[in-house]
């Protein structure tokens, strides 16, 4: 058993996800794991996006925040949007433009993932020069 399985199982043992969750996330690792690797020129793709957020130096009470989403588990969910009915996918999307994000879930392809992704290498962001949120692919 690999470690990603074990941290998974860890985190149901300890209440931190559902049981539905964790069947989640393991299929996001098989699905990593019998995806064949690409050959010739074509770069690697990341199998997650990561988030990780470091307190500025010297603060001892500084929490640290590191999240390792499977790209998979985020394909998985573009497609969910699809069973979103129409309505609901208006009230989303009309509270995303209030936050000024505007952006239409039904019409995101796969490859606008892909061009996203390959779009967000490094992406840092330092927060009122507290923390410094660092988001990647890897």
């Amino acid at each position: 058993m690999n470690e990603e399985r074990k941290k998974i199982l860890e985190m149901v043992a300890d209440g931190k996800i559902s049981v539905e969750e964790a069947e989640r996330l393991m299929s996001a690792i098989d699905a990593d794991e019998n995806t064949e690797p690409q050959t010739g020129s074509q770069p690697k793709r990341p199998k997650y996006l990561r988030v990780q957020v470091e307190p500025k130096s010297g603060d001892e009470n500084g929490e640290r925040v590191n999240i390792r989403v499977p790209i998979n588990l985020i394909r998985a969910g573009l497609k969910w949007a699809s069973f979103i009915p129409n309505h609901s996918q208006k009230k989303v999307g009309d509270a995303l433009r209030e936050k000024g994000i505007d952006v239409d879930l039904s019409t995101i392809t796969p490859e606008d993932l892909d061009e996203l992704i390959a779009n967000l290498n490094d992406l840092q962001v330092e927060v009122d020069g507290e923390e410094m949120v660092q988001i990647y692919c890897e």
